[in-house]
C-alpha cells in the first residue's frame, strides 16, 4: 500500500515552487500519493475563522503519513492566527526541526553540518498577553519533555552521521531556568554516549562565529530551543548561496512535515523567478521519510550536479534561468541516477 502525503501549496510563490517540486517527484516515478490542499493567509482572507488550516485539511493531515508546507505568509497582527507551521509542529507533536547547512563547490566557505531546533515552545508557543496600554508580555515555555526529544533526536543525528561533537547553543548566563532545563536534559542523555562531545556557545558569540570562522562547526550538530536555532540557521543559510537553497523537515515520533525555509517572498509571485532548490530538497527529504531512498538520493545529487554546472541558475545564484528552468534541470538530470 503506496503512502500518502499531504501537499499544502501555500502563499504567493508557494503554488509554482510546490508544482515544480512535484513535478520532479513524478519524473522520478515516485509512488507516494500527493493529495494537494489549500491553506495559509490568502486561503484565511477568503474564508476567515480561527486558523489558517480549515477543518477538511486538518482531517486530510490525520488520515496522512505526512505532509509538505509549501511557503505559507504569516500576518504579523493580533487578529491573525498562529502560523500554518507552528500550528502543524504543535498539533502532530514535532519536535525536532532539522536544517542541514551544506555549501556547493563554489562557495566561499566548504560547509557541512546539521542545525537541530526544538520545534514546539519556547517563545513559538505563542502564550503572550499585554499588561497596559503600551507594555505587553510573552512567555518562554520550556519543558523538559520537549527537551529530552529534541536532544535524542540531535544525538541519533550525529551517531548516523558519523559527527562526533555536537554545539550546544543557549542563553544560560541570562535565562538561567529555562535554558538551565535545556543544558541539564543535554547533560544527562550525552553521559549516556561516551563518543559524543558536547560544548555549549551563547547565541550571541555563535552568531558571530557562523559569520567569522564556520567551518569550525563542520561535522557537527548544532542544537538549541526553538527561537536561537531559528536565528542560527537562518545566520548560516547565509552561507549556502541563497535561502533559497535551506531545505528542512519536522519530525515527531509517528508523523513529518516537510518545508522549504523561507518564506512565500509574495512580490514575485507568478513571476517564475525564485530558487525552486530548497522545496525540491525537502521534497526529497519526504520521499526518504516514506521509504523512496534512491529518488531521494538522485534527486540530492542532481540538484547539486545542476548547481556545480552553473548553467541553469536563478538570479539569487547569479544565474539568469527561471524557476521552471532549474527544475526541469534537476529533473531531468535524477534519471540517470534511478534504475
Amino acid at each position: 500500500m503506496s503512502k500518502s502525503a499531504i501537499i499544502i501549496k501555500g502563499d504567493g510563490t508557494g503554488p509554482e515552487l510546490v508544482d515544480a517540486m512535484v513535478k520532479v517527484l513524478e519524473e522520478c516515478n515516485s509512488k507516494i500519493k500527493l493529495i494537494p490542499c489549500e491553506a495559509g493567509s490568502e486561503w484565511w482572507t477568503k474564508n476567515g475563522g480561527n486558523s489558517y488550516i480549515s477543518d477538511e485539511v486538518w482531517q486530510l493531515l490525520e488520515n496522512s503519513d505526512a505532509c509538505f508546507k509549501g511557503p505559507t505568509t504569516t500576518i504579523p497582527t493580533s487578529q491573525a492566527p498562529r502560523s500554518v507551521a507552528v500550528s502543524i509542529r504543535q498539533k502532530f507533536n514535532l519536535y525536532a526541526n532539522v536544517r542541514p547547512i551544506k555549501t556547493y563547490r563554489n562557495s566561499t566557505h566548504q560547509l557541512d553540518f546539521v542545525c537541530v531546533r526544538e520545534a514546539t515552545e519556547g517563545l513559538y508557543s505563542g502564550i503572550e498577553f499585554k499588561i497596559g496600554e503600551d507594555s505587553a508580555i510573552a512567555i518562554r515555555k520550556i519543558t523538559k519533555k520537549s527537551c529530552e526529544k529534541v536532544v535524542r533526536h540531535g544525538i541519533k543525528l550525529a551517531v548516523e552521521n558519523n559527527f562526533k561533537k555536537i554545539f550546544v547553543i543557549t542563553k544560560r548566563n541570562i535565562l538561567k531556568e529555562t535554558d538551565g532545563i535545556f543544558w541539564k536534559s543535554v547533560q544527562e542523555i550525552q553521559s549516556e554516549f561516551s563518543e559524543i562531545f558536547v560544548e555549549e556557545y551563547y547565541i550571541d558569540n555563535m552568531t558571530q562565529q557562523l559569520v567569522k570562522n564556520p567551518e569550525r562547526f563542520n561535522k557537527s550538530i548544532l542544537l538549541s530551543t526553538n527561537l536561537f536555532m531559528d536565528i542560527v540557521s537562518e545566520c548560516a543559510s547565509g552561507h549556502v548561496g541563497s535561502i533559497g537553497n535551506v531545505y528542512s523537515g519536522n519530525y515527531g515520533d509517528d508523523y513529518a512535515m516537510f518545508e522549504p525555509a523561507h518564506g512565500s517572498a509574495p512580490k514575485y509571485a507568478g513571476s517564475n523567478k525564485v530558487n525552486p532548490v530548497a522545496t525540491i530538497l525537502s521534497g526529497a527529504l519526504m520521499a526518504k521519510y516514506l521509504g523512496e531512498n534512491e529518488i531521494c538520493n538522485a534527486i540530492f545529487t542532481a540538484t547539486e550536479e545542476t548547481i556545480n554546472d552553473g548553467k541553469s541558475l536563478t538570479y539569487d545564484l547569479g544565474g539568469s534561468a527561471s524557476l521552471s528552468k532549474m527544475a526541469n534541470e534537476i529533473g531531468s538530470r535524477c534519471k540517470q541516477y534511478l534504475p
